[in-house]
């Protein structure tokens, strides 16, 4: 019998747990001296270095690439917070939605692990529940990544646009993500704007990898705008403290001075909502239902699986790291991209300029990255989450 090539995918798509508040992923791939080990890649990095192609060993790889990390922080989660921002009385209590979700998007990160750099023309498509999630790598040099989400009801729609630049500071690595994240709520006619926090990771003088910065979510059609910070509470005389804190406030957009809420608490436990007017204090966020034990997507269309889906092109990568066959992923590793590197040659050498399949691609006035969907909706996936 001569296997299809969408049950060829499929048998070499390998799918594994998302990034959540528990999961055994990481302490299964912990090798020992992990801080030294990761202190010796950057001997010979200049600081200031930009590290968008920096070469990570793949003893250093997560079983996933940054295209999954992207789309996981969209469609892996405990309750359905996205739905509920279309769902508002009123544009406050919608903005205020969009501000819970957005830290729902927030997941614990892994000192001395990182994702695959995405090779150019992956995708990961995935369905959760009436949700159906499409991502590309619209471009390698620089990496920049493009989502398009909508719900079967039309009622949310999601567009990013999103390039990392990670850069070595010698003691640190911040790797910051520009690009433009947009909600939109079209039965509303709302658009929200919101931006994502750095991802800090400290060397010395203790290693530890943590959320930082501030984030904004604005829209311009409520005249409604969040401020949220990302950063270390305080502790005895300044040291230590929780590097999971968050903090902000909602205010309109034209008197920036006059908070309506203010925003305090941890996103990996509860964020509190407190009305400036009335003293009232509720809870925005629960973190252990919204990314606690979060559920592994399961392929369920095998024929429609693509060969460039995230699952498939690092299947083996992943198989062999999961089984801790160093070796194995290692040369799976560099087969993925010298592979993409031969390809680009080709094109090269032809003249040929490649064009992304989902997306149209374009830089702006000032230098950033903008992508826009080629259809209006996405459709339904082969690789679900199961409910």
């Amino acid at each position: 019998m001569v296997e299809s090539e969408g049950e060829a995918a499929c048998a070499s798509a390998v799918l594994t747990p998302p990034l959540s508040l528990q999961g055994g992923l990481a302490a299964e791939l912990r090798p020992a001296n992990l801080a030294q080990r990761v202190l010796s890649l950057f001997r010979n990095v200049t600081p200031g270095s930009d590290l968008s192609h920096f070469q990570l060993p793949a003893t250093f790889n997560l079983p996933k690439s940054q295209l999954q990390m992207y789309g996981e922080g969209v469609y892996c989660a405990g309750e359905d917070l996205l739905s509920r921002c279309a769902l508002g009385k009123d544009s406050l209590e919608r903005l205020t939605s969009v501000v819970a979700w957005s830290i729902s998007t927030t997941r614990p990160p892994i000192f001395g692990f990182a994702p695959y750099n995405p090779i150019l023309g992956e995708t990961h498509h995935v369905s959760s529940g009436s949700l159906n999630v499409l991502l590309e790598q619209v471009s390698h040099r620089p990496p920049v990544s493009a989502l398009h989400a909508t719900a079967a009801g039309g009622d949310v729609r999601l567009v990013w646009c999103q390039s990392p630049v990670p850069k070595f500071h010698g003691a640190s690595i911040e790797a910051a993500v520009h690009g433009r994240r947009e909600l939109r709520l079209p039965r509303h006619g709302e658009r929200y704007e919101l931006d994502c926090p750095n991802l800090l990771i400290r060397l010395l003088p203790s290693p530890s990898v943590e959320w930082s910065g501030d984030v904004r979510v604005v829209c311009a059609e409520s005249g409604l705008e969040a401020q949220l910070s990302f950063c270390r509470s305080k502790s005895f005389l300044g040291f230590g403290g929780d590097a999971r804190c968050v903090r902000g406030r909602i205010f309109k957009s034209a008197s920036k001075e006059e908070t309506i809420y203010e925003i305090d608490g941890f996103w990996d436990r509860t964020v509190s909502i407190k009305d400036v007017s009335t003293g009232e204090v509720s809870v925005l966020y629960d973190g252990q239902r919204a990314i606690g034990n979060l559920t592994t997507p399961a392929v369920q269309d095998h024929k429609g699986v693509s060969p460039s889906e995230s699952a498939v092109v690092w299947g083996e990568v992943s198989d062999a790291l999961l089984k801790k066959d160093w070796e194995r992923a290692r040369q799976a590793k560099r087969r993925v991209e010298d592979e993409a590197r031969k390809l680009a040659k080709e094109r090269n050498e032809k003249g040929e300029v490649w064009t992304p399949k989902h997306f149209s691609l374009s830089q702006n006035k000032n230098g950033e990255w903008e992508c826009w969907p080629l259809e209006e909706s996405v459709p339904p996936a082969p690789i679900v989450v199961p409910l």
